[in-house]
C-alpha cells in the first residue's frame, strides 16, 4: 500500500469520534506501520524528495566559537596522544587542536568544552537571512543539525538542560529554522548526531569530560571503545530524538554514524515505524536518511541511503543522497575554511541527480549565526547555475545509464578527494516528460558536442524532433550518425559551468 493510500486511510480514521473515556485507549490504524521489515517494506520514498535534488546541511554549534581545525573540535581537544579505536590499535591523534587549546585557552583541566557555551551569542542569527539565500541557491529543503556529536541542542529539550534556549544563544534555533523554511513552502529537516556521544570524548582524571557533575554533557563514564552502548543510553538516545521528532514534525530525519552500529540495530525498525506513522497523522510523507556505514540493517527502499563526501558508481533504483559540505576541510565554520569551486558543486549535483540521487549541501556559519561571504558566493553562483537550468534536474528521473566519458570518479563515502576534474567528452543524462537532457561538463573548443549514446544504433529508442541548450534562444544544428549525435553550439557559452543540452523526443 502506498503512503498516500496510507494517509488517505489514516484521514478517514481520524474523522470518526473519539472515545470519550479517559481510560480508553484509541486503535491504531490498521495499516500503521510495526517495528518490522514486512511492515515497513510498504514504506515509499515520497516524490517530494526524488524531484528535491538540493538540499542546504547546515551545521553550527557551540564548536563555532573555537572555529579551528573542523567541527571536531571538541574531541579533538581532549586527545593528547592517541585513539583506541574499536580495532584495538592505537592511531595518532590530531594532538595540533589539543596543543592548539591549551596555549589559546588553557589546558582542558582549567578551560573545558562545556566552557565555550556562554561565547555562542548567536547575536547576528536571523533564520530568514538564511533562508534567503538558501532559496536564492535553488534548495528545495533545509536540515540543520540539531545536535552534534558534542550533545549540544540546538532546540527546546527537556531531557537535557545542554540546549540553546537555556544556554548560550538562549533561543530555540531549530524552531525559528523551522519556521522561516515552511514560510517560503521548502521542506525541513532535522538531524541527529547524538548517537556517537557515547564513544565522542576521551576522559581524564582532572577533566570535565570525568566529572560526573558533567556526564550529562559528556556522556557516561565507560571504558571508550570497549563498553557496548547501555541500554540506559539507548533509552536516553531515543526519547531525544523521539522528542525533535515530535515537537519540530520535520519532513526529513537525517542520522550520522554510529545508530548503524549493532548495538543500535534494536532501535532501527522501531525508529522508522515510530516516525513513518508520525508522517502519517500529520498527513504528511516523511524521509528517513541514513548511511548504512556499518550493520546495514535498514533493506533497501524502507530508508534514503546517504553517502558522506562520495557517489554512487551508477544509477540506484531508489532515491538517495550525498551530503557533503562546502568547505573543503570542515562542515562547521573554521578560520581557514575552504570552499569548493561552484564548478565542482554543479559538476557533483548533475552527476549525483543523473544516477537518482539529491545533493544535500552543507554550510557552516559563524558563531555569531553570519554565513561568510565565501560560502554565500558559491551557494548565490549554484542558484544562477539552476536558475538556468533547472529544468534539466528539478523533477527528472534518470535515463537508460547515467552518462558516457572517459572520467571515472571515486566512489563511496570520504571518496571525493580522489576526483578529477570532468572534461567536454564527460557527459550526463536526465529525463522529463518527452525531453532528454545531455549534461556537458565542460565547453568543447570545437565548438561541437558529440554524444555518443545517442547515435544512431546507439541507445535511444525514440526519434529526435529537435536540440536546443539551456540558456540559449533558439534551436541548435544536429545531425544523428554513427558516431553520435553531432551538436552544432553556439559561439557564446550561455554561463560558467556544465551545460544542458535538451533532446525533445517524438
Amino acid at each position: 500500500m502506498s503512503v498516500r493510500t496510507r494517509i488517505a486511510a489514516l484521514s478517514l480514521l481520524l474523522a470518526l469520534p473519539l472515545a470519550c473515556a479517559s481510560n480508553e485507549q484509541v486503535a491504531e490504524p490498521e495499516d500503521a506501520y510495526t517495528a518490522d521489515w514486512e511492515s515497513i517494506s510498504a514504506y515509499e520514498i515520497p516524490d517530494w524528495f526524488a524531484d528535491a535534488k538540493l538540499g542546504i546541511f547546515i551545521h553550527w554549534g557551540v564548536y563555532s566559537v573555537p572555529a579551528f581545525g573542523s567541527e571536531w573540535y571538541p574531541r579533538r581537544m581532549y586527545e593528547r596522544d592517541s585513539v583506541r579505536h574499536a580495532s584495538g590499535r592505537a592511531t595518532s591523534a590530531n594532538t595540533y587542536i589539543h596543543a592548539h587549546h591549551a596555549e589559546t585557552y588553557g589546558d582542558p583541566s582549567e578551560f573545558g568544552y562545556k566552557d565555550f557555551i556562554p561565547m555562542f551569542k548567536a547575536e547576528n542569527f536571523d533564520a530568514n537571512a538564511w533562508l534567503d539565500l538558501f532559496e536564492e541557491a535553488g534548495a528545495r529543503y533545509v536540515i540543520p543539525v540539531a545536535e552534534h556529536h558534542d550533545s549540544f541542542a540546538m532546540y527546546n529539550s527537556s531531557h537535557t538542560r545542554w540546549n540553546s534556549v537555556e544556554m548560550g544563544p538562549k533561543r530555540d534555533v531549530l524552531a525559528e529554522i523551522a519556521e522561516a523554511t515552511r514560510e517560503r513552502g521548502l521542506y525541513f529537516g532535522a538531524s541527529s548526531h547524538l548517537a556517537f556521544n557515547w564513544d565522542y570524548f576521551t576522559r581524564e582524571e582532572g577533566w570535565d569530560t570525568a566529572d560526573p557533575e558533567y556526564a550529562d554533557f559528556y556522556g557516561p563514564a565507560h571504558e571508550q571503545y570497549v563498553d557496548p552502548v547501555s541500554e540506559e543510553y539507548m533509552a536516553y538516545w531515543w526519547d531525544r530524538t523521539t522528542e525533535i521528532i515530535d515537537k519540530y514534525q520535520p519532513d526529513a530525519m537525517w542520522f550520522d554514524f554510529f545508530i548503524d552500529q549493532e548495538d543500535f540495530v534494536p532501535y532501527h525498525a522501531k525508529l522508522a515505524a515510530y516516525y513513518y506513522n508520525k508522517g502519517l497523522e500529520w498527513d504528511r510523507e516523511v524521509v528517513l536518511q541514513t548511511k548504512n556505514m556499518g550493520f546495514e540493517s535498514y533493506p533497501q527502499g524502507t530508508h534514503v541511503l546517504d553517502i558522506e563526501r562520495g557517489k554512487l558508481p551508477g544509477i540506484h533504483p531508489y532515491a538517495w543522497q550525498t551530503d557533503t559540505s562546502v568547505g573543503t576541510n570542515s562542515w562547521g565554520y573554521v578560520t581557514n575554511w575552504i570552499s569548493k569551486s561552484p564548478n565542482t558543486i554543479v559538476d557533483d549535483l548533475v552527476d549525483i541527480v543523473a544516477k537518482n540521487g539529491n545533493l544535500l549541501l552543507n554550510v557552516g556559519p559563524k558563531s555569531d549565526g553570519t554565513i561568510p561571504e565565501d560560502q554565500a558566493e558559491v551557494l548565490r553562483e549554484l542558484g544562477g547555475w539552476l536558475g538556468q537550468n533547472g529544468e534539466a534536474v528539478y523533477g527528472t528521473r534518470p535515463w537508460t545509464s547515467f552518462g558516457e566519458g572517459p572520467t571515472k570518479d571515486a566512489e563511496g563515502h570520504h571518496s571525493e578527494g580522489r576526483n578529477k576534474q570532468l572534461t567536454a567528452e564527460d557527459i550526463r543524462f536526465t529525463t522529463k516528460d518527452d525531453m532528454l537532457y545531455a549534461i556537458l561538463m565542460a565547453w568543447p573548443e570545437s565548438g561541437t558536442a558529440v554524444v555518443k549514446s545517442l547515435g544512431e544504433g546507439g541507445e535511444l529508442d525514440r526519434a529526435i524532433s529537435g536540440v536546443t541548450l539551456l540558456g540559449h534562444d533558439g534551436a541548435l544544428e544536429y545531425e544523428q550518425t554513427a558516431d553520435g549525435l553531432m551538436v552544432t553550439l553556439p559561439d557564446e557559452r550561455p554561463n560558467d559551468y556544465a551545460y544542458a543540452i535538451a533532446v525533445a523526443l517524438n
